[in-house]
């Protein structure tokens, strides 16, 4: 059986992108099993770079302006648009960093799920990553919890407005835990949730991961957030601007759809999703499981804009 993996990259002015697969490929135990799938949102075209690494057969790319570009979101469908049936998918930001290994890792992790859900997803919050001199630091983790992702009191849904926001809390346990969000900054899962989940475009920046994982687990894909993640994230200083937000600056100006109306039409269309009619269609809610059941994994309510805690304050 095929165990090729398809790495879904959508990167915006970022100067990690090279970074990213090259540290992909070269820590990969099986290299050759590894596709590409990049979206890159920059001003240059840098399909000469691509095609000069050693490796680039492997990757598919797509170069567009970012003056055309509509957001994470929907860069990231595009990313899913280049996916050619591999076994598994891997969705990462344009600025990890990985472990040695990481590709067997992950299926391992994955196929040991498969003895408790037949659409198992591996997803939290990777830990972070820092240059020092232009050298990667990071510490690895203990592997003695799980990061759980769960709402932050900061931001929590009202009647018109199923935005919240989201924060990793640890839960020392042996095994994943079965959760109710996906980081799309770590997502792997088999290559089947690119067709069965398909990434709506029409979302921005705000709700994305609400919505990928509501629509998962409505049609049957179950959450793990795990104990061991074997990659990390460069992560942005919250309440900092930078040139590299989509919506910094004059190129935001230049676009059809500017970042302020993205945004409404991304919330109005959440507020569809989680509290009016399912958002009928591919980008909607599935029929497998209900939002009730949703609500008892989760202890969040859109229907009355309440949550609860199902952890019984086990969390730290």
């Amino acid at each position: 059986m095929s165990q090729k993996i398809f790495i879904s990259v959508a990167a915006y002015l970022d100067p990690m992108l090279f970074f990213t697969l090259n540290d992909a490929l070269t820590k990969a135990a099986q290299p050759l099993l590894l596709s590409f799938g990049v979206v890159d949102q920059h001003v240059e075209d840098q399909r000469a770079s691509i095609s000069s690494l050693p490796y680039a057969r492997q990757v598919r790319y797509v170069h567009v302006h970012p003056e055309d570009t509509l957001g994470v979101s929907w860069a990231r469908s595009t990313a899913f648009s280049l996916y050619d049936n591999e076994a598994f998918l891997l969705q990462v930001d344009s600025h990890t960093l990985f472990e040695k290994g990481w590709d067997k890792q992950l299926r391992a992790q994955h196929a040991a799920l498969r003895e408790r859900s037949a659409k198992p997803i591996v997803s939290t919050y990777p830990y972070r990553f820092d240059m020092v001199d232009g050298v990667p630091q990071y510490t690895p983790g203990e592997g003695k919890t799980a990061l759980v992702l769960r709402p932050h009191p900061e931001k929590m849904p009202t009647a018109d407005d199923a935005v919240m926001r989201f924060q990793g809390r640890h839960l020392f346990t042996d095994q994943p835990v079965m959760g109710c969000h996906i980081s799309a900054g770590f997502l792997f899962a088999a290559g089947q949730f690119v067709e069965e989940v398909p990434y709506d475009p029409y979302l921005y920046f705000h709700g994305e991961e609400q919505s990928l994982a509501v629509r998962a687990f409505t049609r049957g894909w179950d959450i793990f957030h795990p104990l061991v993640v074997p990659l990390y994230h460069l992560y942005k200083t919250e309440g900092t601007p930078y040139s590299t937000h989509h919506w910094y600056g004059e190129t935001d100006a230049k676009r059809a759809f500017q970042s302020s109306y993205l945004t409404e039409r991304a919330r109005q269309r959440l507020n569809r999703l989680l509290m009016g009619d399912g958002l009928p269609g591919a980008y909607g809610l599935g029929t497998v499981r209900s939002m009730d059941q949703y609500r008892e994994l989760s202890g969040i309510d859109y229907r009355t804009q309440t949550v609860i805690d199902p952890f019984n304050g086990q969390l730290c």
